[in-house]
């Protein structure tokens, strides 16, 4: 009997296999993996070493085997219980199938792996690089709300299974929505990000904590630097914080190393050498996945406006800008075309009048919205639990919009949804009501609890970081719970129980709060 076939071994080879996928060593995974899947007799764990090599295939960007790995993986899942193992496949197969160009399989993978990793009962951290990966694939295909609270997921799920916070940093997926809004025509707008994601950096390197950071998160950091210096921020150079350093890691990484290539462009450009920027750019070969199609051009774009080339340069931005809405429309597409197959299905044309433009997410937070909130209370209620609704309303949101605009206050909404996520216990629901108001349920509590819940809310508000954010002008939130009453009807009791929630939210935003 072979040394991988004693379950111990296996075990300790599929948790060196993802060790060394964290190091961005993905190579040496899959070598390993391959060993366990051509030996090992137990089903879960050929089923884990499957799904674990197709991670390493996208990470070495070994698109052109992507498609057997998929259909070996899900051969091996089909039959097992495991809904992480199904949601992680359907993450991972989401990734391969953006790479692959194929939107409308991406998009039905993401569906699935959400479903999947929804369902599992007691989350650990495989659960949680689930997420992650969920989350990258949310951010490839441009669903940055939906990206963020999927990395905020992952995040909570990782601390309580003693993962590090710096390990699920994910600066990639605010750095893709940076460049996006750059592509567009956002450049303020992108700046204000990369400037958030310079300042997480410094966060960590202030704590000591840089080192815990995975080497793809580094040379995203690395990449976030140049770009910001490329639009002609100042920023910092030499030491551990120097962008060329930073952009030295990543491993095998296949996204790390097109942003090392990119990076160099901008560095180029940042330090005064736009001809040096155009020549790289005419040697290089990068992914147009990695940070979007429209990135090297709207890159040489830049570099020629910095050597005067002022016509060439409109020429550029203008391709950059057709690159980036060929991407949306590809997307409205896929929409369409994977809504109208729906309709097409006799139980969808059915009930296409009823559920005709109804949605259950909000599209910035990724939190359910109003219409599942209200889904959602009216079971536990029917079923007879005790039920706690808080209704939750940003303090200075206004003043966000006021000074730093739109754009800023929706990356306030997405951080303000991570954070309430972050703190509610197992169990408990949170939506976004509409505007800056949100609303958590408390099933089975309490006022007394509810009180605690409202203090951890409060207090995780108040520790975030708003000034890095949205400079002068302090976040906070007001929190006012009310007990849903059984004794009258349920309609009756619900509207009583909210306003009664709204009351006390209006009594807490009076009072006077500690400076």
């Amino acid at each position: 009997m072979g040394w991988l076939d004693r379950v111990d071994d296996q075990v300790d080879a599929l948790t060196h296999a993802r060790a060394l996928q964290e190091a961005s060593r993905s190579a040496e995974s899959y070598a390993l993996l391959e060993r366990v899947i051509r030996t090992t007799t137990d089903p879960a764990a050929r089923a884990d070493a499957m799904v674990q090599r197709l991670s390493a295939l996208i990470n070495l960007g070994r698109t052109a085997e992507f498609t057997r790995a998929i259909e070996e993986a899900s051969a091996a899942v089909r039959d097992l219980a495991e809904p992480y193992l199904h949601g992680h496949l359907n993450a991972l197969a989401a990734l391969a199938a953006h790479h692959q160009g194929a939107l409308d399989r991406c998009v039905t993978h993401l569906v699935k792996a959400a479903r999947a990793l929804g369902a599992v009962e007691d989350p650990d951290r495989d659960t949680a690089w689930g997420w992650h990966d969920l989350a990258m694939a949310y951010s490839y295909l441009s669903f940055h709300g939906y990206a963020l609270g999927a990395i905020e997921r992952a995040r909570q799920l990782g601390l309580t299974a003693g993962i590090p916070e710096e390990t699920f940093a994910a600066p990639g997926i605010r750095l893709r929505n940076a460049v996006a809004l750059d592509h567009n025509g956002d450049s303020d707008g992108c700046l204000r990000v990369l400037r958030d994601v310079a300042a997480d950096l410094a966060r960590f390197m202030h704590a000591g904590r840089a080192g815990r950071l995975r080497p793809s998160s580094l040379a995203a950091y690395g990449y976030a630097a140049a770009r910001q210096a490329a639009l002609g921020d100042r920023v910092e150079s030499g030491g551990d914080g120097d962008p060329s350093r930073l952009l030295s890691h990543g491993g095998d990484s296949a996204r790390a190393r097109d942003m090392r290539q990119l990076g160099q462009v901008c560095l180029a450009v940042a330090a005064g050498r736009p001809i040096e920027a155009v020549t790289r750019l005419d040697s290089i070969r990068v992914s147009t996945e990695t940070l979007g199609a429209a990135e090297p051009a709207r890159l040489r774009s830049i570099a020629l406006a910095r050597a005067g080339d002022h016509v060439a340069a409109h020429r550029a931005d203008r391709l950059a800008f057709r690159l980036a809405a060929q991407r949306n429309d590809r997307l409205r597409d896929v929409y369409i075309d994977g809504i109208a197959a729906r309709i097409d299905h006799e139980e969808m044309r059915r009930e296409a009048a009823r559920f005709e433009g109804e949605a259950l997410t909000d599209p910035l937070t990724g939190l359910p919205n109003r219409r599942r909130l209200e889904r959602y209370i009216t079971a536990v209620v029917t079923r007879g639990e005790r039920v706690v609704i808080g209704v939750c309303d940003l303090d200075g949101f206004k003043a966000v919009n006021t000074r730093h605009g739109h754009h800023s206050g929706d990356l306030v909404l997405q951080r303000i949804a991570g954070v309430i996520n972050r703190v509610m216990r197992r169990g408990d629901f949170v939506a976004r009501y509409g505007g800056d108001e949100f609303v958590v349920v408390l099933p089975d509590t309490g006022m007394t609890e509810a009180t605690e819940v409202a203090r951890r809310i409060e207090g995780a508000v108040r520790a975030e970081d708003w000034e890095s954010l949205v400079p002068g002008t302090p976040v906070g939130v007001s929190i006012g719970f009310a007990e849903v009453s059984a004794g009258s009807g349920l309609r009756d009791a619900l509207s009583v129980a909210f306003e009664e929630a709204d009351r006390a939210m209006l009594r807490a935003k009076s009072r006077p709060r500690a400076s």
